[in-house]
């Protein structure tokens, strides 16, 4: 789970909340009702919760106004993140964060180390960059869609007209204006997505550029094969270095009943302690 995404929704999303004391908590309320809700609609064996740790150094010295529009975040989110991070260890969801690591590049990496050992993984997420890991064992799922509904390669074929293998090369053309990443002028989804299924890949798009038509599009990615190469760095998902590995077993943390509905109290969630059950159940250990 992208832990920053499900923060910035449930803040958004509950306008007014705050504890007996004053302090803000929508954002934690929102955020924990959220992932109580994708537990009991997935039922999934194992949850891990990934922060953005700060932009990736990398991506920065290719291009120094990536993700430089987004406003700062809002102090009174800021100062709920700790009791986010408190719920999440009470409740037995595991929880991590690196300096300079971005959230998207851990998530996509174990996900496709899951993978790897033939273990189905779910990523919940809204950010598009991560329809280029969706597998037969890694699916997505969109905490924006009520359903909850599990996003297949065909799902991602539908949606941009290419599967997830072309997924880097589309966005390179197209570009991501949330992230700052300008693309080719003039070339928007359907253009990028009909030019990767003619050409195959951007290599060869690339290659045989002398066959592209109209001429006006030949002309904007003449002009703009630097930046399709640098947004496809920008672009790709990979493990950052110095990222731990996935763990041969991860044991999640212990369900304390009793530090949540100190939680709860704390926070007045009148509701969430009222479901709570009399002791605490600890979850069994998960052989990755």
């Amino acid at each position: 789970m992208d832990g920053h995404a499900y923060a910035y929704r449930a803040f958004f999303a509950i306008k007014s909340l705050s504890s007996p004391s004053g302090e803000p908590t929508n954002a934690i309320f929102g955020f924990a009702k959220a992932l109580l809700r994708l537990s009991e609609t997935l039922n999934p064996a194992l949850e891990i919760v990934i922060w953005d740790g700060g932009l990736a150094p990398e991506r920065l010295s290719l291009l120094p106004s990536y993700k430089s529009e987004r406003p700062p975040m809002p102090a009174a989110l800021e100062s709920q993140l700790d009791g986010m991070v408190a719920w999440l260890e009470a409740s037995g969801r595991l929880s991590c964060c690196r300096e300079g690591v971005e959230a998207d590049d851990w998530i996509a990496a174990w996900a496709r180390a899951l993978e790897l050992r033939g273990l189905e993984t779910v990523i919940a997420s809204s950010d598009k960059d991560f329809m280029q890991v969706v597998s037969s064992k890694i699916a997505l799922v969109n905490p924006n869609d009520p359903a909850l509904r599990l996003w297949t390669a065909d799902d991602v074929r539908a949606k941009t007209g290419v599967g997830p293998d072309k997924i880097v090369d589309w966005l390179s053309l197209v570009g991501d204006g949330v992230d700052n990443i300008p693309g080719v002028p003039g070339v928007g989804p359907k253009t990028a997505a009909s030019l990767l299924n003619q050409f195959g890949n951007w290599e060869a798009l690339k290659r045989d550029l002398s066959r592209v038509a109209p001429e006006r599009i030949r002309a904007a990615l003449e002009s703009s094969l630097e930046v399709v190469e640098r947004n496809r760095e920008l672009i790709r998902l990979r493990a950052p270095a110095g990222l731990p590995p996935l763990p041969a077993r991860i044991e999640p943390l212990p369900v304390a009943a009793g530090r949540l509905r100190e939680l709860y109290s704390r926070w007045g969630f009148r509701s969430l302690a009222a479901g709570l059950p009399e002791g605490g159940a600890a979850q069994g250990e998960l052989r990755l």
